[in-house]
Formats: C-alpha cells, structure tokens, sequence
C-alpha cells in the first residue's frame, strides 16, 4: 500500500498527459469527417457521419496519390543510400582506435550545429550547378548528407558493443572484411538500423523548405508537404478537407512505425541496460 501511494503521483501525472494526447488527436481525426460549420459549432462533437467527402475531395484536389508515390520514391531511395554510407561509415569508425578516428567521428558529430535554414542558400546554387535543379533525384542525393551525423553516432555506439571475440571467430573462419560488416555486425545492430531508419523516415517524409525550394511545386513531381498547403487555397480553407488531407499523409507514416516499433524498443531496452 505505501509502494502504491508513493507512485500514485507519477499515475497521475501518466494519465494526465494522456489524455492531453488523446483529446487533440480525437478533435484532428474527428474533424476530417465535418463541414466548416460542424467544427465551428461544435468543435468537439462526434462527427455526424463517416462519410469519406472529404478524403476524397482532398485526394482529387490536390493530386495527393501522386505526391504521395513521389515522397515514397525520394523517401526509400534517401533511406536506402543513408544506410549504404552510415553502416560502412560506423562499421570503420567502431573498429578504429586511433586519433584519426577520433577526429573524424567528432566531425560527424559537428553536422549537429548546422542549421537546417543555414545550409538552403548554397544547396540552391549547388543544384543549379549540378543541373539538378527542380529534380528529385537532387533531393535523394542531397537528404542522406543531412542525416549521416545522426546516423553514424548511433550506430558507432551500437557496434562498439560487439565484442570483437566475433570478429576473431569470423576472422579464423576466413572471413573477409565485408563479411564481418556483412554476418557479424549488420544483424547485430538491427535494433540501430531500425532506429535509424524510423528517424529518418519521419525527417525525409516530413521535409518541406528544401522540397519546395528544390523540387518546387510542380505537380508532376511535388512532395506530399509541399501538396498538402495547396489544399487551403484551392478549397477556399475548408478545414474538414485539409484536415483529411493530412490524415491521408499520415497513414505511411504508421505504417512505417508500427513495422519498426519493437525494433526501436529492443535498442531503448538494450541502451538502459547497457547503461
């Protein structure tokens, strides 16, 4: 009974930050099911019916399916050319015990301090340098240079945790060095690469300044961020509309997540108990 009195503090406060959760979450998905004027007049209502109006209104208006194929294509293959540079990138840095290295991970950990803003002025120039201008494939290659800092640091930290007795065995066996990468560290580091994924998943789907700047709003090639925004002027702020448009966004995302959830769980478990 005294356990139990000593946490009802931190219950309440669990399920008082709950509920602050739910309640938005309840009025953003309740209102992409009403006019104007229900959420206006009652803001906080159950929608009167679960019609999909304005999922499809907001689908046809602002070419959501397209924009939606276009940030998958620049989101997997930033993804996938994040992960081909990261891994080899940790892998020489974990193995490495010189002053070089140290040197070069503190570099990596400097990509910190760059403003996102701070760096949009020369990667116009570069793109128009490059003739990659209004192009996604500049997006594809310019994404994973903003997220190599983050993902280097965590999966140096994750392989410095191998022990390097599998290395040895590996060696003994005959394997090369892009076997240990391949067999030994990649499947041990599964949680970390999960981690990284999920985070960089949600920075590449979520990117707007650079989309719109780059790629620009081209329907042809535009993101799924730079198309939503248009929802509000060519629907004169229909807020049900808009809000169903972002619903729509949304629904990759938790796709993504709900995959990689106990992946990044099983590498919060392991840091707590590492540390």
């Amino acid at each position: 009974m005294k356990l139990g009195k000593r946490w009802l503090p931190a219950h309440i406060l669990v399920w008082t930050y709950a509920v602050l959760l739910v309640i938005p979450l309840y009025y953003f998905l309740a209102s992409a099911f009403k006019t104007n004027d229900e959420i206006f007049a009652h803001p906080f209502a159950p929608p009167g019916s679960l019609g999909l109006h304005n999922f499809e209104t907001a689908f046809d208006s602002a070419d959501l399916g397209l924009a939606v194929v276009n940030s998958a294509l620049v989101t997997v293959f930033s993804l996938a050319l994040t992960l081909l540079l990261a891994i080899p990138a940790a892998f020489a840095l974990a193995r490495s015990t010189g002053r070089v290295s140290g040197v070069i991970e503190k570099v990596f950990s400097l990509g910190f301090l760059i403003p996102t803003f701070a760096a949009l002025f020369p990667t116009f120039l570069l793109a128009a340098a490059t003739g990659l201008f209004h192009t996604r494939t500049f997006m594809v290659l310019f994404l994973p240079a903003t997220a190599l800092p983050l993902s280097v640091v965590i999966l140096v930290q994750f392989m410095r945790t191998i022990p390097a007795e599998m290395e040895e065995a590996a060696r003994l066996d005959g394997a090369s060095t892009f076997a240990v990468l391949r067999h030994v560290y990649t499947p041990m580091c599964l949680p970390g690469i999960a981690t990284v994924l999920l985070l960089n998943f949600l920075t590449f789907w979520n990117e707007y300044l650079y989309s719109l700047v780059i790629i620009g709003p081209d329907p042809a090639q535009r993101t799924v961020q730079v198309a939503l925004p248009t929802l509000k002027s060519i629907t004169g702020t229909d807020y049900g509309v808009l809000t169903a448009g972002t619903v729509l966004t949304l629904i990759p995302v938790w796709v993504v997540y709900t995959i990689l959830q106990k992946r990044m769980q099983q590498a919060l478990v392991s840091g707590a108990v590492k540390m």
